[in-house]
């Protein structure tokens, strides 16, 4: 499993280079899949992105890699992007060239200089898959207190119970009755679940939690 130290994704960000998968034109990422023309990326672009752009909100993304997913988040009015590496934030940066899009380069779990419930969407996709329960249970510790109690959080986990997760030898051990317990734990509502788009992975939409409410 990756720790969070790990080189793993600068190695992959500069074999992509090697392999001329990702130029000056095209975004790193794609080689994975493009969520304009997959079906199963389609679906997830227009199920649990597009529904929630709004051009006066401020959307967060974690681990925006090359942009794949960034690319549709730029009608928000403020999109952070936060990862661990900033050699990956360099690489966004050089293909958006947007003042509204803001790097923030973290240390873990921390979301650092986001001001307390100003984020109105949060979307993650290849991140969490690779996370283990306590760097889950951080990030979501973190966003509480930046997130509105409205926002809309959407996040792609690792599903264990996938023949394809299983085979993904830096996939976390996670599934949905685990995730959905961190979820509740945090504080958090499930809103809706997707156990099946996906072949190696679900995505789930939750938000805060209000006292007299319960995740179905």
């Amino acid at each position: 499993m990756p720790s969070l130290d790990s080189p793993i994704h600068l190695i992959m960000l500069r074999d992509s280079y090697k392999r001329g998968d990702t130029t000056d034109q095209k975004l790193y990422g794609l080689e994975w899949g493009d969520p304009n023309d997959r079906p199963f990326l389609k679906y997830c672009r227009d199920q649990y992105i597009q529904p929630y752009i709004n051009l006066s909100h401020a959307a967060l993304e974690i681990g925006p890699g090359g942009g794949r997913w960034t690319r549709y988040f730029l009608s928000f009015n403020r999109i952070y992007v936060v990862d661990y590496h900033q050699e990956l934030l360099n690489e966004l940066k050089k293909k958006f060239h947007v003042p509204h899009l803001i790097p923030i380069l973290n240390s873990g779990s921390d979301i650092p200089g986001i001001p307390a419930n100003s984020i109105d969407y949060v979307f993650s996709f290849g991140v969490f898959v690779h996370l283990d329960r306590p760097l889950i249970e951080a990030y979501l510790q973190s966003l509480y207190p930046i997130v509105k109690s409205d926002a809309n959080i959407v996040i792609q986990y690792s599903d264990k119970r996938k023949l394809e997760a299983k085979n993904e030898i830096t996939f976390s051990e996670n599934n949905p009755d685990q995730m959905r317990d961190m979820v509740t734990a945090a504080g958090y509502m499930v809103l809706e679940e997707n156990l099946t788009m996906l072949p190696h992975s679900s995505i789930m939409r939750f938000r805060k939690r209000r006292d007299d409410e319960r995740s179905y």
